[in-house]
């Protein structure tokens, strides 16, 4: 056998590589070193499947409910349902205020597709032009209200065209089918449906009502999912509010106001008339007064109710406070005679009659008839200051009445202890002390009551929806006076507008009335004087006085007049105790008037 040639290092088992070839990588590595590795891979392939299908299950088993309720929640809205807001009656039944069904028109302009397609499909239909509608659909917020206040045939009309990103929403419209009549007593609601004003304010709680919501799934366009989620919570509609106001009589009353304020001199009027024995508002007013359905449109300084916020100074009209405490004391009566001066001394100042005047011998009954102030002084100096006080106070000077509207005012009346000599000789005659139109009512309410004071109210009764009728409570009753000296007054206030008296404008054919005038001077707000300031004029009074049924007061603004109550007031007075008395069926008096006394003379 041929030797071999062997180079260095080469062994009997020893192959060789081809020239060119390649070692393959690992392929030195031992059986033991592979299994290490391929263990390595299998372990690390294993950990990361079981990451995957860890999460997977995570995922879909642990969190998957949680995601699916995300995205179910992402497609639910919530839409208020609104109550609607009760109504507000007068005490026939005839409404003054209710709600009407009505929607509000948004959009969400990240669901609208084509703007400005969408707002030409609009248009029409709301009344708003294209340029406005595509600007508003073209934003990026994703509440945009187009419309308000849209009638239900045209909310009808707008989902009919089931446009992407348009939803209607409850909007209800608030209406006073009376306008201007009784429109200070009812008062008004804000945008948001809120009671400002009036018994709209007043009883907000019982008006408003308890809004529900709806709960749906919505698509894509913003439109309900025909099978998905819809779910409503009920709304509660608002209770009915009745009133004590008749609206024919109210009417009346606003309507003669109004032509009291046309005279060129009248810049502000006030009426309300009371039932005699319960008190209750039949009807209140003022003039200039305003809409309801347009306070927005409305000076701000006309949105109060005068009747009861504004206060004046009465005048003569309070004479009759001044003789029922005379007569309730002792003082008087009817018949006493009394020498009246034209004038009297009250400290630095010296007050006189209408028109200064020689020593007359007057009854009591022709002071009040004649409306003498320097009398009425006389007598009130007999009473004594704080007696004349607790007298004022009993007949509701002083405090509010209690009545069911805001802003009512408490009128001014001063600690007799404060009293000045002057002031306390114009108290007595109305001077010096300021009230409302209503608290003046409520004074003549309690002479009419046989002295029985009763507080003033305006509300009858609430209505649930459900139809239960919730009567007001009974108001507080006070004895001010005895039923004597009230008799007494009532027959010497209807000497007042029979002859000799100061107000024959205030008669009413048919009926006996009872009354007094009153002229007082007004402050100047200008000046903070009485000069220039002009006057106000009242008239109150109570028919038929044989059998009183009503109380109206009457008071007139005039700054630039110096027309005495029974020539102004007087007839404002008349127009409407006929319009009450007659419009109720009351029963023209059963007796003649009087004769009276006016003077000392047989």
């Amino acid at each position: 056998m041929p030797n071999s040639v062997r180079g260095p290092g080469a062994g009997p088992f020893q192959s060789r590589r081809a020239p060119g070839t390649r070692r393959t990588r690992g392929a030195g590595l031992t059986v033991d070193q592979r299994g290490r590795r391929n263990r390595f891979g299998l372990v690390f392939l294993i950990a990361l499947l079981v990451l995957v299908v860890g999460r997977l299950v995570v995922l879909q088993g642990i969190d998957g409910a949680a995601y699916a309720n995300a995205a179910e929640q992402d497609r639910l809205r919530s839409y208020p349902i609104a109550a609607l807001r009760g109504q507000v009656l007068d005490r026939n039944g005839n409404p003054l205020a209710y709600t009407v069904d009505a929607s509000r028109v948004v959009a969400d302009p990240t669901v609208v597709k084509d703007p400005r397609r969408t707002a030409l499909a609009l248009t029409t239909l709301l009344g708003v032009p294209v340029p406005e509608l595509t600007e508003k659909l073209s934003g990026t917020s994703r509440y945009v209200v187009l419309a308000t206040e849209v009638p239900t045939e045209v909310s009808d009309a707008v989902d009919d065209l089931e446009l992407p990103g348009i939803v209607l929403e409850d909007d209800p419209v608030r209406l006073y089918p009376a306008g201007v009549v009784g429109g200070q007593v009812v008062g008004f609601v804000g945008r948001d449906g809120t009671g400002l004003a009036g018994i709209e304010q007043t009883f907000e709680d019982e008006l408003s009502g308890t809004d529900g919501e709806r709960t749906v799934e919505v698509g894509s366009g913003g439109h309900p999912i025909p099978s998905g989620i819809d779910e409503s919570t009920p709304a509660t509609d608002g209770d009915d509010v009745t009133l004590t106001l008749d609206q024919d009589l109210q009417y009346v009353t606003d309507q003669r106001l109004g032509q009291a304020c046309a005279d060129g001199a009248t810049t502000r009027a006030s009426a309300v008339v009371l039932d005699v024995r319960t008190a209750q508002v039949v009807a209140m007013g003022s003039c200039p007064g305003y809409d309801p359905g347009a306070y927005s449109r409305t000076d701000p300084d006309l949105l109060g109710n005068p009747v009861v916020s504004d206060v004046f100074e009465p005048g003569s009209v309070m004479k009759a406070v001044t003789l029922a405490a005379a007569v309730e004391e002792g003082k008087a009566t009817p018949d006493r005679v009394l020498s009246v001066n034209g004038h009297i001394q009250a400290g630095d100042r010296v007050v006189t009659d209408a028109h200064d005047h020689a020593p007359v011998d007057w009854t009591v009954t022709g002071i009040l008839a004649k409306s003498s102030n320097v009398g009425t002084i006389m007598l009130a100096r007999e009473v004594g200051d704080a007696t004349l006080e607790k007298y004022l106070r009993a007949f509701g000077l002083g405090s509010t009445t209690g009545i069911e509207l805001p802003g009512e005012s408490r009128g001014i009346l001063q600690d007799s202890d404060e009293w000045t000599a002057s002031r306390a000789a114009n108290v007595p005659i109305g001077q010096g002390v300021s009230v409302t139109t209503l608290q003046m009512a409520s004074i003549y309410q309690a002479i009419a009551n046989g002295g029985v004071r009763v507080e003033p109210r305006i509300v009858r009764s609430v209505t649930t929806p459900g139809g239960k009728v919730l009567p007001s409570p009974e108001p507080e009753s006070t004895r001010v006076v005895s039923e004597s000296t009230a008799d007494q007054l009532a027959y010497m206030l209807e000497a007042v507008v029979g002859p000799g008296g100061t107000a024959p404008l205030a008669q009413i054919e048919g009926f006996r009335v009872a009354g007094k005038t009153g002229t007082a001077q007004r402050a100047n707000p200008e000046t903070g004087s009485y000069a220039g300031g002009g006057y106000v004029t009242t008239f109150v009074g109570f028919a038929p006085a044989d059998d009183p049924q009503y109380v109206v007061a009457v008071d007139l603004e005039r700054p630039t007049s110096s027309a005495e109550g029974g020539q102004v007031a007087a007839p404002v007075f008349a127009d409407i105790m006929k319009a009450a008395l007659t419009g109720s069926g009351v029963v023209p008096s059963g007796t003649p008037r009087p004769e009276f006394r006016l003077t000392g003379a047989p």
